[in-house]
């Protein structure tokens, strides 16, 4: 069966436990691997705030899903998405080999950053000579 590589944003309702959430988390990865797909990469974004009331919420919380499956898996999904009532909103896409590029570019290590806006904030050191009076 021909194999696809998707990325899936879940809105998970933020009202809940740690636990229950990684519960819930856990079980979208059990309906990928039990329908024949392979997990990238979970991003787990955390509780943020949402622009607008979902579902009478004001925050939710984010999980990113990256991973190679057939086609057949996306209805599936869909449907378990639709299901569960702590899933807020969802969002499959098929990712082509631009958007793939365009992730992997976009990965660089967080202290790679921070050394880089370090460099550029910094001034050099100018050690400061005593006046002679």
């Amino acid at each position: 069966m021909r194999q696809q590589t998707y990325e899936s944003a879940v809105l998970i309702n933020a009202s809940l436990d740690d636990p229950q959430i990684e519960g819930v988390v856990s079980k979208i990865k059990e309906t990928i691997t039990a329908n024949g797909g392979e997990i990238r990469e979970i991003e787990n974004w955390g509780r943020r705030r949402l622009a607008y009331m979902v579902n009478k919420s004001k925050i939710g919380y984010y999980a990113i899903f990256r991973f190679d499956a057939p086609t057949t898996i996306i209805s599936k999904l869909e449907r378990f998405c639709n299901l569960d009532d702590h899933i807020l909103r969802f969002i499959n896409i098929k990712l082509d080999a631009i958007a793939l590029e365009q992730i992997e570019k976009n990965k660089v290590a967080p202290v790679q950053v921070i050394e880089a806006i370090i460099e550029a904030i910094e001034p050099p050191l100018k050690i400061a000579e005593p006046e002679d009076e």
